[in-house]
């Protein structure tokens, strides 16, 4: 149990993590006492740790609704342009603490706890993770409603309440085996559901013709119910909202067809209709045409139009006669995440021309100029195309929208460019080849005003590769947006030592202003300032050490070198290219096991999607190869090997703040930004990787010098593939890869099964499109300067501060404030909102 604090400790503490006075631990402890009492009807004899949990959670929340509810009657007051951020995947995390640091109450309510005689951090490990998310995509919209908050924007998250989150792994005999993740099993205290907000969404049905236009008639309705999520910025007041939508049959629903009095099986059938938000797609970077999965993209886009357009009409009142709808995009900014809420581009048309009686290219105009696209990928195989068969058959009229969309856009392009018929193909929206198919992501790209990758590297690729063609048409329309990540979580939350160490040197402002970290740079010698880092890192990593004894029994070395790779398991991230220097490693203590060696522990962990072959073959390997590593005597404490089970948020925020060497190895030009690479860089560990996604702009920002940048450039990737990639030459070229490969396809790391990895040999050297023994030899030489600088700590510790004092730039409120202005047309504002026990002045702007 944690000690009270002592006056100099509160006083060191007070900046970051609000202040302990007697009143607010009082009524904290009253809040708590009441919410065990009436919420949950338990007393102390008989509540068990969760229930101490919900206690605390729903007493926190008491201090977010009066914010929550004026931050709502000030937007409604003031009527700013409203922000909505659509997005399938929002992977939250926990979500108690984060509520305490933005609104200040952490400290008092560590004290409330301890003097309740309970463990802040076993009730902290009681919340499930809200896991509706895959990886980056989902924690960068996550990271996105903290900055919208804390630099007081009017902006929504919507997305869908899915009932089971991204499946919880366990591995079993070195296998991944996948478990439902119920997350919603206790319930969930931070939601409010809203059924008086239910809308209808409309599936299937015909497109009737008639004088005043379509209209698309004998649908399947599904009602929408949302879920409301408070959002808070830090430190001022702002409650925003995110909105899930979570399925619900009609109480008419299939009872018609019933007629024969089967009503027990009309009962059931409804579960056909609720089917729609009960299980998020675990995958990542790859697209899955099913038709479920479009039913849930429509599905979040025509629930959430509805609820925006009720919204704009309601900022009407008092006006007379029909709302106009001419200054919907001065009051209406929809950014779409990804492809996947493409639809709401045919929908917000459908709307406005079946339903509001708009003609066409007035409808359009304001429909480009409302959408914003965020494309996260340059891989093939995940962009969208759904067939035009399962549109005709799910939603026949947004299918004619989008022929008369299409029909518009290459009218334009034959203008331009009358004999290229070639141009024509390549720019349509309906693709011929394999199949009718529509294009999504050209979609977005005719039907939005920018359109943006998030990296330099990423953002350059798309306009001269990917969407070359239309961004030759429109120069003007195509961005960069560099992602961030936000500090409360990824800092102050998950590495307080730090957080503090930097607000003593440097003041808290830069908890709201990143860009302050730059500070640091003044300690870069400062031999004080060195050794306080250098001890935060090994506290981390003895408490994280512990962790891992506990959760895996692995004797771990706390002063061996934690080198990490954790992210979404992809053949593209190149985990292979870490296992093989793993066995290189292992070979070289085996062949000369008194020679001097930088002890290791080499974490890996990440989730393979359930139906990909390779990336769970990966994770075999892995496993195997880490099972021979640790249990040979020869090795002892100089190299461990970890796959880390269930890799998730809530792990994320303890393993960042203990690395040492974070590893960035994909093959340039496939990353399109990273974010993990951010969150090690603010934490204090340094990065090997490739010129690759933000990595290239970490290495601007803190000099090249100052990280481990190794292998091919975009360029040297792209005359590869001119001249044709042949992995056997470096297999005969390099004797360690020859051994760490032979090894590997002889069963030494699995003799029980000598064939078991046949695949994954047989994928490098015949069809490894990421080029791993390209860049292996590179990554070794690479690996040896990190080992060289790790024996010297001093040294290792000033690059590490220069790191964190570069690290500014990529905090998601510089993300979100490049979007406001340049995007969204809106301005960040530091206008406190008053709390809500001080009065309202009406229209305070």
């Amino acid at each position: 149990m944690a000690a009270p604090l002592t006056d100099q400790e509160k006083r060191k503490q007070i900046s970051i993590r609000g202040i302990v006075g007697v009143e607010n631990v009082a009524e904290l402890k009253k809040g708590f006492n009441r919410h065990l009492h009436f919420t949950l009807v338990k007393d102390r004899n008989v509540a068990t740790p969760r229930d101490y949990y919900f206690a605390l959670a729903h007493t926190v929340r008491d201090h977010l609704v009066g914010r929550w509810i004026r931050t709502q009657q000030f937007y409604y007051e003031t009527d700013p342009k409203r922000v909505y951020y659509l997005s399938l995947e929002f992977y939250m995390g926990r979500t108690l603490q984060n509520t305490m640091i933005n609104l200040g109450l952490q400290n008092a309510c560590d004290e409330a706890i301890y003097q309740l005689g309970l463990d802040m951090e076993d009730l902290e490990e009681m919340e499930e993770d809200a896991g509706l998310g895959n990886g980056g995509l989902g924690r960068l919209a996550a990271c996105f409603l903290d900055s919208m908050a804390t630099l007081g924007l009017a902006a929504y998250g919507y997305g869908i309440r899915y009932e089971y989150g991204i499946f919880n792994q366990k591995i079993k005999n070195g296998w991944q085996v996948e478990e439902a993740d119920d997350w919603l099993r206790h319930g969930n205290p931070w939601e409010k559901a809203r059924p008086e907000y239910m809308l209808p969404v409309h599936f299937y049905g015909r497109v009737e013709e008639s004088k005043e236009g379509a209209k698309w008639v004998d649908t399947q309705v599904v009602l929408a119910m949302p879920y409301d999520t408070p959002i808070p910025g830090y430190m001022n007041n702002t409650v925003n909202t995110m909105r899930l939508w979570s399925a619900r049959a009609p109480n008419d629903f299939n009872l018609m067809d019933f007629n024969v009095g089967d009503y027990i099986q009309a009962v059931l059938d409804r579960n056909l209709a609720e089917n729609i938000s009960r299980v998020l797609y675990p995958n990542d970077n790859f697209f899955e045409g099913k038709e479920l999965r479009l039913k849930q993209e429509y599905f979040v886009v025509a629930a959430t139009l509805q609820d925006i357009i009720r919204r704009f009409k309601n900022s009407k009142k008092g006006f007379s006669g029909p709302v106009s709808f001419d200054s919907f995009p001065e009051k209406v900014a929809i950014q779409l995440n990804d492809t996947h809420p493409a639809m709401a581009i045919p929908e917000l048309m459908r709307v406005f021309v079946d339903i509001e009686k708009l003609d066409w290219d007035t409808a359009w105009a304001i429909t480009k100029r409302t959408f914003a696209y965020t494309n996260h990928t340059v891989l093939p195989e995940a962009l969208e195309r759904w067939p035009i068969g399962l549109l005709e058959t799910l939603l026949p009229r947004h299918l004619q929208i989008i022929y008369r969309i299409n029909q518009g856009h290459l009218d334009e392009i034959s203008a331009l460019f009358p004999e290229d018929m070639d141009r024509m193909r390549r720019m349509s929206l309906i693709e011929e080849d394999g199949g009718k198919r529509v294009n999504m992501a050209h979609l977005c790209i005719v039907g939005s005003h920018a359109v943006n990758g998030v990296a330099e590297i990423h953002s350059n690729i798309i306009k001269t590769d990917v969407f070359r063609d239309f961004s030759e048409l429109e120069p003007e329309k195509f961005q960069n947006k560099t992602n961030g990540i936000t500090p409360r979580r990824w800092l102050l939350l998950c590495n307080p030592g730090l957080a503090e160490l930097i607000a003593e040197a440097i003041g808290e402002e830069y908890v709201k202003d990143l860009s302050q970290l730059q500070k640091l740079n003044e300690l870069v010698d400062d031999d004080t300032f060195i050794r306080d880092v250098s001890k935060v890192k090994q506290d981390n990593k003895e408490k994280f050490s512990q962790y891992l004894e506990k959760e895996y029994m692995v004797e771990i070395n706390p002063s061996s070198m934690f080198d990490v790779h954790v992210k979404r398991i992809h053949e593209y991230k190149r985990q292979l290219l870490n296992c093989l220097h793993i066995v290189t490693m292992y070979n070289r203590i085996r062949k000369n096991p008194k020679a001097h060696f930088v002890p290791r522990t080499v974490i890996i962990g990440g989730k393979a999607a359930p139906g990909y072959h390779m990336a769970k073959m990966i994770i075999k390997l892995i496993t195997a190869v880490g099972e021979v590593v640790n249990k040979d005597p020869v090795v002892g404490s100089k190299l461990k090997v970890i796959y880390l089970e269930n890799y998730r948020v809530s792990l994320a925020e303890k393993v960042i703040p203990a690395t040492d060497l974070s590893e960035q190895i994909s093959t340039a030009g496939t990353e399109a930004s990273g974010t993990g690479n951010m969150k090690f860089m603010l934490n204090g560990a340094l990065t090997i990787g490739t010129m690759d996604g933000a990595n290239v702009e970490m290495a601007e920002e803190a000099g090249e010098e100052n990280m481990f940048i190794f292998g091919m450039r975009v360029e040297d990737v792209a005359e590869m593939d001119a001249q044709g990639y042949d992995a056997m030459t470096y297999y005969q070229k390099i004797p360690e890869l020859k051994q760490a490969i032979d090894q590997i396809n002889s069963g030494f790391f699995c003799p029980k099964q000598p064939e078991l990895f046949k695949d994954v040999t047989n994928m490098l050297f015949n069809h490894d499109r990421f080029k791993v023994f390209a860049d292996y030899e590179d990554y070794i030489k690479c690996q040896e300067k990190v080992n060289e600088l790790y024996q010297n700590l001093r040294e290792w510790t000033k690059m590490v501060i220069k790191n964190i004092a570069a690290s500014g730039k990529f905090s998601s409120d510089r993300t979100i404030t490049d979007y406001a202005t340049e995007v969204w047309g809106v301005e960040p504002t530091d206008l406190k909102i008053p709390p809500p026990n001080e009065p309202f002045e009406k229209h305070s702007r």
